[in-house]
């Protein structure tokens, strides 16, 4: 059985953010859980609590275990762009684009 959690419009560009993606993919749920905590990166609390909240979905609505659980998939993708600009030489502009990301999580059982 499959369980999801799915974050949307969170400020940090989807390039940070799949470093970290990528580590915990095909992991535990407990082991997924402890490289997240142990993380220096801003991903790893964004995708923590995102990975938090798939494992409640799991034990609560699902009643699964949440040793028995696996990491299918851990998916960044881009959100909207905020676009602002800076004043350059000249008189012109030089654009800045705050991207943002969709974080989700999708947990499988091991049967």
């Amino acid at each position: 059985m499959e369980v999801r959690a799915l974050t949307r419009n969170v400020r940090i560009s989807p390039e940070k953010a799949r470093h970290l993606s990528r580590l915990i993919q095909g992991k535990s749920a407990v082991e997924a859980l402890a490289i997240v905590d142990l993380s220096p990166r801003k991903a790893a609390g964004l995708l923590g609590d995102t990975l938090r909240s798939a494992v409640a979905n799991a034990e609560n609505n699902c009643d699964l275990n949440r040793k028995e659980l696996v990491v299918k998939a851990a998916l960044v993708s881009p959100g909207p762009i905020i676009k602002r600009f800076r004043a350059k030489a000249r008189g012109s502009a030089g654009r800045i684009r705050k991207r943002t990301s969709h974080l989700e999580v999708i947990l499988t059982d091991m049967n």
